[in-house]
């Protein structure tokens, strides 16, 4: 069977399961008002999705196993299907949030079954290729989802974000019974069911990604109900590490992490991914908080990032087997730390150039973090064993981006109070900087005709919006900074990694 043909497969619905995981995010405000629901509530559509999507993710190579790769992919892509067009029919807020878990729990296996299924067609020698094609949904996805959301729900109705899935979900349906066939060795095996590695699993797993996504609204520890679902979470994934290790058939084969190789990448491939989605969450809360510009404006920032990465995927495949893959990767782990760098050194006023150039240098530094770091992590795995590997691989991914997006949310508000404390301290009437700002402010508004009383107190006014400018302004300085200090803080893991051999078969090192 055509390779191309099986790559193009295989990534059309996970392209559109990647897209579903922001895609709502700019549609909120619509589905709130369209089913009478609060803020908080109308979250739980993104939250939701999320935790399914987590719990799911690293049984895909169990499950496959189960009922066989072939037959439990197409069940995947038909959950899927059958429940984007149940979120889209949704009457209410409960029924859409219920029909987004099985959104995620039907979309879930598809990145790993796509990443596994690419690495077993493509020859050795082409992974780095495979893994390109791989990374351009991966990369594209969050790009184009909340664009692609935006428009569709300001010219149809955020009903239709749903609904486009619906003939794309049946394409790939046959074309995956049309191209897709099970190697001799994920064909359906009869085993014992894990029940206490499933359960321990979903539960720890699910209430992880609560802690992750609601912590900040609710003030983390300061609110009981993260400090009972972080214990739970605690306690559930440490007994599912040793319920899974003397397991007959378990959920997650965690031996694999024997080797040092694969273990070094799924720690470097998490915080590879914290860098770049706090780096993106970031950069439009700067842009629209602090710089004025639009959600769209904001939008053709991140763009070009993503182009770039898609450019850079490529030519970093074909590199990956001409080139000692750890030389990319120290290559594209630096370019990272110094995106994020340029971006420590935004201000107030900075330019569009002066904005977008680092989120282009970003795009770039992924392009050649992935492919080599995904190829060397992957190598040494046996073909019976890659389902599973890449169902980790892929759940430390998304868990690194979540923690990123929580971690730097958490250090901007904090960072922000902290420095508006700190500057307060040096408003008085005897410092000069004060007193100038607070007299030219008075005088504008006398000059617009307002009373002296009414000109002082405005003058205040003034100086601490702007003063709350400056503290937020700082905080983002040092959250970016962060971030970059974690990024140069991997590369030692990187020479734990064996290289692999070109040309070897997984699984043969």
């Amino acid at each position: 069977m055509n390779k191309w043909v099986i790559a193009f497969t295989v990534m059309l619905p996970t392209l559109i399961e990647i897209v579903d995981t922001s895609v709502v995010n700019v549609a909120l405000d619509h589905i709130r008002g369209s089913l009478s629901a609060g803020v908080d509530e109308s979250t739980w559509t993104i939250t939701s999705y999320l935790v399914s999507n987590a719990i799911v993710i690293p049984m895909t190579g169990w499950l496959s196993r189960l009922f066989g790769r072939k037959r439990y992919l197409i069940f995947s892509i038909a959950m899927f299907t059958v429940s984007s067009f149940l979120c889209g029919s949704a009457w209410n807020l409960q029924s859409l949030v219920f029909f987004r878990v099985l959104q995620g729990l039907g979309g879930g296996a598809l990145q790993p079954i796509s990443q596994a299924i690419l690495l077993e067609t493509f020859p050795p020698h082409q992974h780095g290729i495979a893994m390109a094609i791989f990374g351009v949904g991966i990369m594209f996805g969050p790009i184009i989802g909340p664009l692609l959301g935006g428009w569709i729900t300001d010219n149809w109705s955020w009903h239709w974000i749903f609904f486009i899935n619906v003939p794309i979900g049946i394409i790939s349906i046959l074309l995956t019974i049309l191209f897709i066939s099970d190697p001799p060795y994920l064909k359906r095996v009869k085993m014992k069911i894990d029940y206490w590695g499933l359960m321990l699993l979903a539960l720890g797993l699910g209430c992880l990604q609560i802690v992750l996504d609601k912590g900040q609204q609710e003030n983390w520890f300061d609110s009981s109900f993260i400090v009972w679902l972080t214990i739970i979470s605690a306690i559930s994934l440490i007994l599912f590490v040793f319920v899974e290790l003397v397991a007959e058939y378990p959920i997650v084969n965690l031996k694999v992490f024997r080797n040092r190789t694969f273990a070094a990448g799924n720690v470097v491939m998490f915080l590879g991914f914290f860098n770049l989605f706090a780096s993106i969450v970031l950069l439009p809360i700067y842009l629209q908080t602090l710089m004025g510009y639009s959600a769209f404006l904001a939008g053709l920032v991140l763009g070009p990032g993503g182009i770039a990465t898609m450019m850079a995927l490529p030519i970093a495949g074909n590199l990956v087997n001409r080139i000692n893959p750890k030389y990319l990767l120290v290559f594209g782990i630096m370019v990272n730390a110094y995106a994020t760098y340029l971006m420590s050194h935004f201000n107030l006023y900075a330019d569009f150039r002066t904005v977008i150039w680092p989120r282009i240098v970003l795009g770039i530094g992924m392009g050649f973090f992935f492919i080599p770091l995904t190829t060397m992590t992957m190598a040494g795995v046996r073909r019976e064993d890659m389902g599973n590997a890449s169902a980790i691989y892929n759940l430390l991914r998304n868990l690194g981006g979540s923690v990123g997006v929580a971690f730097v949310t958490t250090m901007l508000s904090r960072r922000a109070q902290f420095h508006q404390n700190h500057l307060v301290e040096h408003l008085t009437p005897f410092d000069t900087a004060y007193r100038l700002f607070s007299e030219q402010a008075a005088g504008f508004l006398q000059y617009r005709g307002l009373p002296d009383a009414i000109s002082e107190q405005g003058g205040l006014s003034m100086i601490y919006r702007e003063l709350l400018r400056q503290a937020s302004m700082r905080a983002f300085n040092d959250a970016f900074f962060m971030t970059c200090i974690i990024m140069i803080c991997v590369l030692p893991l990187v020479f734990l990694m064996k290289r692999g051999t070109s040309g070897t078969a997984p699984g043969m090192h």
